[in-house]
C-alpha cells in the first residue's frame, strides 16, 4: 500500500506544472555552474602549464646560448654553466640533460644517465633542424627540447632536454576546485530558492482558475474571472468566461426548451380533457355536438402527434454526423418531389408555386434530412402567405456550392423577430401559428439539417412584404 501511494505521489508530482517549472529553472541554473567549474579549472591548469613552460623555456634558451658560445659540450669544464644548470634544475625540481651530436648524454643533473646514448624522437627532430623548441605538458610533466647552436655558424652543437613536474600546479587546481565547490553549493541553494519561488509565482494564476472551476460545482459563477498576471492567463480567462457564457446560454436554452416542450405537450392534452369532461358531464348528448367534440379531440390528437414527430426529428438532427446517410442526389428531382407533395396545400389557397432551375445540380447530401429542411421552408412560405399569393423557388450552383432560394409574397417577419426564428418553439405570431397548426420547431429542424450538411441559411424579410430564405450547401460533403 505504501509503495502504491509513493508511486501515485511521484506520478502526480511529475505531471505537476509547478514541479516541471521548478525542475527546469533548477537545471537551467545549476548545469551551467558545473560546466563553468570544469571550464575554470581546465583553463587555470592550461594557463599555469603554459606560463611555467614559457618561463622555463626562456631561462633554458639563455643557458643554451651560453653553451653554444662555449666548448662545454666538448670538454665540460665550465663551473659557471654547471652551477646554472644545477640551480635551474633545483629551482623547478626538474631535470636537465645535455646531448651531443653523437646522441651521447654529456650532462645529467640527476647524475644517472651520463655517457649513455639516447635516440628519442624529440632529440632526433631537434638535431634535424626544428625551428622552435618543442613543448609537451602531458603526463604530469612539462618536457621540452631546446637546440644548442653555434652563434656564428648556427650549427647545432647539441640538444638540451628539460623536464619539470606539474604537481604544484595540480595542487593549486585542486585547492581552487574546493573553493569553487563551496561557491557552487551556495549558488545552488540560491537557485533552489529562486526556482521554488518562480514556480510558485508562475502557477499561482492557474490555481485561481482551479478554484473558480471548483466553485462551479454548486452552480454558475455570478461574476467573470479576471486573471491578468500574464498574457496566457489573460487569454485563458477570456476563453473561460466565453465558455461560461455559452454554458449559461445553453443551460437557459435547455430550461426554456423543457418548459416549452412541457407546455406544448400539455396544451392539447388539456384541451382533450376539457372536451371529454364536457361530454361526460352531459346526458343524452346530441349526435351533432358529440361529432363536433370528437372532431376537436381528433384535431388535438393530430396536433400532439405533429409536435412529437417534430421533436423526434429534432433529436435526430442533434445526433452526430455518423448518423448522416450521404449519397449523391439530384437536387432538381428532390425539389420537384417536394413541390409535388405541397401543390395540393397551395392550391387550397390559390397560391402559385414556381420552380426556377438554372442548371442540373447533383450533390452529396442526406436526401431524407434535406427534404425535410426544404419542405419546411416551402410549407411555411405557403402557410404564412396571403390568399392568391406566390412562392418562388430557385436552384443554382457554382463550382463549390449549390444555392436554394425560397421567396414568398406573405406577411413577412418583423425585424426584431428575425434573429429568433430559428430557436425552438419560437413563434412570431402565436395566435396565427396555432390557427394554422405550427409547432415552432420547423425552422429549428431546417437549420440543424443544413448545418449538418456544413451549409448556411439566411433570412431577409420585411413585415407585410414577404420573406426570402437563402440556403447554401457544399456540393461535396466533408466530415
Amino acid at each position: 500500500m505504501k509503495k502504491i501511494f509513493q508511486k501515485s505521489f511521484i506520478k502526480k508530482c511529475v505531471k505537476s506544472l509547478r514541479f516541471r517549472i521548478f525542475i527546469i529553472v533548477l537545471l537551467v541554473g545549476v548545469i551551467p555552474i558545473f560546466m563553468l567549474k570544469n571550464g575554470i579549472l581546465q583553463n587555470f591548469e592550461e594557463q599555469s602549464v603554459r606560463q611555467r613552460g614559457s618561463l622555463v623555456q626562456n631561462q633554458c634558451v639563455n643557458i643554451a646560448n651560453q653553451l653554444g658560445s662555449s666548448d662545454y659540450i666538448e670538454k665540460k669544464q665550465s663551473e659557471v654553466i654547471e652551477n646554472e644548470l644545477n640551480q635551474l634544475a633545483n629551482l623547478y625540481s626538474g631535470r636537465i640533460v645535455i646531448v651531443n651530436p653523437q646522441f651521447m648524454i654529456v650532462k645529467d643533473t640527476y647524475g644517472v644517465d651520463e655517457n649513455k646514448t639516447t635516440l628519442s624522437r624529440e632529440v632526433i627532430r631537434c638535431f634535424q633542424g626544428e625551428e622552435s623548441p618543442s613543448l609537451s605538458g602531458s603526463g604530469g610533466f612539462i618536457e621540452m627540447t631546446i637546440p644548442i647552436k653555434n652563434p656564428s655558424t648556427q650549427e647545432i652543437k647539441g640538444v638540451m632536454i628539460v623536464s619539470t613536474p606539474t604537481g604544484d600546479i595540480e595542487e593549486s587546481r585542486d585547492a581552487l576546485g574546493d573553493q569553487v565547490l563551496v561557491l557552487q553549493i551556495g549558488i545552488v541553494f540560491v537557485i533552489f530558492g529562486i526556482a521554488f519561488y518562480t514556480s510558485r509565482m508562475l502557477v499561482r494564476p492557474f490555481s485561481q482558475v482551479t478554484r473558480s472551476l471548483e466553485e462551479m460545482k454548486d452552480g454558475f459563477l455570478e461574476e467573470d474571472i479576471s486573471i491578468l498576471d500574464y498574457t496566457e492567463t489573460e487569454l485563458l480567462s477570456a476563453a473561460y468566461n466565453g465558455m461560461l457564457k455559452r454554458m449559461k446560454t445553453l443551460d437557459d436554452s435547455r430550461q426554456e426548451f423543457v418548459s416549452n416542450v412541457s407546455h406544448e405537450l400539455k396544451t392539447p392534452i388539456t384541451s382533450m380533457k376539457v372536451l371529454a369532461d364536457s361530454l361526460l358531464m352531459q346526458e343524452n348528448v346530441p349526435v351533432e355536438l358529440y361529432k363536433e367534440f370528437m372532431g376537436d379531440i381528433a384535431e388535438e390528437i393530430d396536433r400532439e402527434n405533429k409536435i412529437i414527430n417534430d421533436l423526434l426529428s429534432l433529436v435526430k438532427m442533434d445526433r452526430k454526423a455518423a448518423d448522416v446517410n450521404i449519397q449523391e442526389t439530384s437536387i432538381n428531382d428532390l425539389l420537384e418531389l417536394i413541390l409535388k407533395r405541397l401543390r395540393p396545400i397551395a392550391a387550397k389557397r390559390d397560391i402559385e408555386l414556381v420552380l426556377e432551375r438554372f442548371k442540373p445540380v447533383k450533390a452529396e447530401v442526406d436526401e431524407t434530412k434535406l427534404t425535410l429542411a426544404l419542405s419546411n421552408l416551402v410549407e411555411n412560405a405557403i402557410k404564412y402567405n396571403r390568399e392568391e399569393g406566390w412562392v418562388h423557388i430557385s436552384l443554382n450552383s457554382d463550382h463549390k456550392y449549390f444555392y436554394v432560394k425560397v421567396e414568398d409574397s406573405g406577411i413577412g417577419i418583423p425585424e426584431e423577430a428575425q434573429e429568433h426564428i430559428f430557436e425552438r418553439f419560437y413563434r412570431v405570431d402565436k395566435s396565427h401559428s396555432r390557427e394554422i397548426g405550427g409547432t415552432g420547431l420547423g425552422l429549428a429542424i431546417t437549420r440543424n439539417a443544413i448545418l449538418m450538411h456544413r451549409g448556411a441559411i439566411r433570412v431577409y424579410s420585411k413585415e407585410g412584404e414577404g420573406t426570402t430564405f437563402t440556403v447554401r450547401i457544399p456540393l461535396v460533403y466533408t466530415e
